[in-house]
């Protein structure tokens, strides 16, 4: 059996996105019971030329929502960066995952060769479907998410590898 674009992306990006607002909800805890203002772990990053954990995760969900309307051709939603609570960045992660669980498998499967154009650093750039999301979404989809758990991680927040899977579909612990 083949793996189609469809089952590549949604649920992918719903795991992860669940995973990370659970993240935020220990993050908030660790906030509170050491009596750290939330805004400081918001703001934090792991170098200076980085983005802070807000934008990590704002990116993250930018990155799931742009390519599950991109893949299946529609119109991708303009949502502000105007997040600086853990409140709204979970409602963001919501609001993502919402959107991406409104994408049927017939609007994403077949996608493979859809051609995909988008602005990087100012510049236009064509990908297949495939390789715009094989290449291009996951790994920036992955990265902007570890960064976010290692952001938190590097703070005291107490987490470990399965917070950062979340839920993993067929596993049995």
């Amino acid at each position: 059996m083949s793996l189609s674009m469809y089952q590549a992306s949604v649920p992918v990006f719903v795991q992860i996105l669940t995973a990370l607002a659970k993240v935020l909800d220990k993050a908030e805890a660790h906030a509170a019971a050491k009596k750290i203002d939330p805004a400081v772990l918001l703001g934090c990053r792991l170098a200076p030329d980085m983005f802070p954990l807000v934008r990590q995760v704002q990116t993250a969900c930018d990155m799931a929502k742009g390519a599950a309307a991109r893949l299946a051709g529609a119109e991708i939603p303009s949502w502000p960066d105007n997040e600086n609570s853990f409140a709204g960045l979970k409602d963001r992660i919501a609001k993502t995952v919402e959107f991406v669980q409104g994408f049927k498998a017939a609007q994403i499967d077949g996608s493979e060769a859809r051609e995909v154009a988008l602005k990087l650093g100012g510049k236009p750039v064509t990908f297949t479907g495939q390789s715009y999301l094989l290449h291009f979404v996951l790994p920036n989809f992955y990265f902007h998410a570890a960064a976010a758990y290692a952001i938190l991680r590097h703070n005291g927040v107490e987490l470990g590898k399965r917070d950062f899977l979340g839920q993993v579909p067929g596993l049995t612990v």
